[in-house]
C-alpha cells in the first residue's frame, strides 16, 4: 500500500504569540442561520429569497417562531428534544490573527494537554470542493488555543484540499481527514507530516484509497481507524465504510457497505472510541450512531442522539454529539429546501448537541440550536463539538464560528 512519510517539513508555523490578535473571529455568516436568501445574496450558493419563494411555490413564509407545526418532544426515531439545558447561550471563542475570521469551522478537539485544536477550511464558505488550495492556499487551516481562546499555534497551509476532521490521540499526535484531497494525514504538534495515507486526488475502493475520508480515530494500541465515505450521501454511489490500519499504516481491514441495515453505513461522518475500547460511528444520512468492536462485529445501534455530524467521548465516558443537519423535508424558505428533503431527513429531530453516557446509552442535557425551526439545508450551530475537562462546551459551526457553552 502506498504510505507516503515526509521529511523534516513544516508547514507555515506561526509565532502566534507575537501576532495582534482579534477579540472575537466569527466570519460574516455566524449567526445568520444561513437562510437561502443571505447565501444568495453574499454570492454562496442558490436560493430563491423570501419573497419569491411564495410566489414560485404558493408555499407560505412565516415569521421566526410562528410555524405552525412544532417539534415534538421526541422525533419519529427517538431523538428527544426535551432534555434540560444547563448551559448559558454560546459566545464567539478563539481570537485568530489579524485580519483573519473563520470559514466553516470542520472540527473542534479537546487534547490531552488540556488545550483545544480547531479546523475550518481555510477561511472559506462550504462543506467540500477545494477550499484550502486556489487563493487559499496560503491559509492556515488548523489551530490550537488555550481554553480563554488565546491562539497559540496555526499552521497547515498548503497541505490540504480541504480539511474535515481533526483528532488528537493521546500521545497528542494530530490526525486530519481531507475529504477532497482523499487523504489523511498524522502530524506533530508543529505541523510536521509523519503519515499519510490515501492517494492524492484519488478516489476509489482500494485499500491503500479513500472517497471522502472524514475523520481518525486511533484504538489505545495505536491501530488507525478511518471513515471512509462523505461522497454520495443519500445515493447509492460513494465508499460507504471503516478501514483499518496498523499504527504504522499497514491496511488490516475494512468492513461495511451502503445500507441501513447492522454494519452498513450512509455517509459515515465521525469516530470516536470509548474507555472499553468500542467504535461509536456516526452513520450520518441513517441519522444513528452504530457500535462496533475493533474487528468489526456490529455491538448496536442507538437512533437517540440524532443525526451525527460528530461524536466526542471524555475519560469518563460522557458522549457528546452534535447534530448539525436534522431536517424533516418541511420548510419555512420556500422552494429552495424542498428540492432536497432525502438528504437530511429526519423528522421531528430539533438540531443542537445531545449530552449522555457511551456506556448505556442514556440522556442527559440537550444545548439546543438556536435557529428556528423548521431548517433550511446548511449544517447550523455544530459540525464539530468537543468538552473541556471543565465541562465547558465547545461547538465548531458550519456558518463560520467558533461558540462555547459555559455552564449556568
Amino acid at each position: 500500500m502506498r504510505v507516503l512519510f515526509a521529511v523534516a517539513v513544516v508547514f507555515s508555523v506561526s509565532a502566534a504569540v507575537t501576532q495582534k490578535l482579534e477579540a472575537q473571529s466569527p466570519g460574516p455568516l455566524a449567526g445568520t442561520c444561513g437562510e437561502p436568501s443571505v447565501l444568495e445574496a453574499r454570492g454562496l450558493g442558490r436560493g430563491n429569497g423570501r419573497g419569491n419563494a411564495r410566489a414560485k411555490t404558493g408555499i407560505p413564509v412565516y415569521p421566526p417562531g410562528e410555524y405552525p407545526v412544532k417539534l415534538p418532544a421526541v422525533s419519529l426515531l427517538g431523538a428527544h428534544n426535551d432534555l434540560p439545558n444547563p448551559y448559558r447561550p454560546g459566545v464567539s471563542w478563539g481570537q485568530l490573527p489579524e485580519g483573519r475570521k473563520w470559514g466553516s469551522v470542520a472540527s473542534v478537539s479537546f487534547a490531552p494537554d488540556g488545550t483545544i485544536w480547531a479546523a475550518d477550511r481555510c477561511g472559506e464558505f462550504g462543506s467540500g470542493g477545494t477550499a484550502c488550495i486556489g487563493k487559499s492556499a496560503g491559509v492556515d487551516p488548523i489551530f490550537q488555543f488555550d481554553t480563554s481562546g488565546k491562539l497559540l499555534k496555526a499552521f497547515g497551509a498548503g497541505l490540504f484540499v480541504n480539511v474535515h476532521k481533526l483528532s488528537i490521540d493521546k500521545d497528542g499526535y494530530l490526525w486530519v481527514a481531507d475529504n477532497s484531497g482523499n487523504q489523511v494525514f498524522k502530524l506533530n504538534q508543529d505541523g510536521k507530516v509523519l503519515l499519510t495515507l490515501g492517494k492524492k486526488g484519488v478516489a476509489g475502493p482500494g485499500h491503500d484509497e479513500f472517497d471522502g475520508p472524514t475523520e481518525v480515530a486511533i484504538a489505545p494500541n495505536g491501530d488507525i481507524f478511518v471513515a471512509d465515505g462523505h461522497n454520495g450521501g443519500g445515493t447509492p454511489t460513494g465508499n460507504a465504510r471503516i478501514v483499518k490500519f496498523d499504527k504504522n499504516g499497514k491496511f488490516l481491514m475494512t468492513w461495511g457497505r451502503k445500507g441501513m441495515g447492522p454494519g452498513e453505513f450512509d455517509q459515515v461522518h465521525t469516530l470516536a472510541f470509548d474507555s472499553q475500547g468500542r467504535l461509536f460511528v456516526g452513520d450520518r444520512q441513517n441519522d444513528r450512531i452504530q457500535i462496533f468492536t475493533q474487528d468489526g462485529k456490529w455491538i448496536a445501534t442507538w437512533y437517540q442522539f440524532g443525526r451525527p455530524s460528530s461524536i466526542y467521548i471524555d475519560k469518563n465516558d460522557v458522549m457528546y454529539v452534535a447534530d448539525s443537519e436534522s431536517r424533516d423535508g418541511r420548510t419555512n424558505s420556500g422552494e429552495y429546501q424542498l428540492r432536497e428533503t432525502g438528504y437530511g431527513y429526519d423528522a421531528g429531530a430539533q438540531r443542537g448537541i445531545r449530552i449522555g453516557s457511551a456506556r448505556d446509552g442514556s440522556l442527559k442535557y440537550f444545548i439546543p440550536d438556536p435557529c428556528p425551526y423548521p431548517y433550511d439545508s446548511v449544517s447550523t450551530l455544530a459540525e464539530g463539538a468537543t468538552a473541556d475537562a471543565e465541562g465547558n462546551v465547545y461547538a465548531g459551526d458550519f456558518l463560520e464560528d467558533i461558540k462555547k457553552f459555559v455552564k449556568k
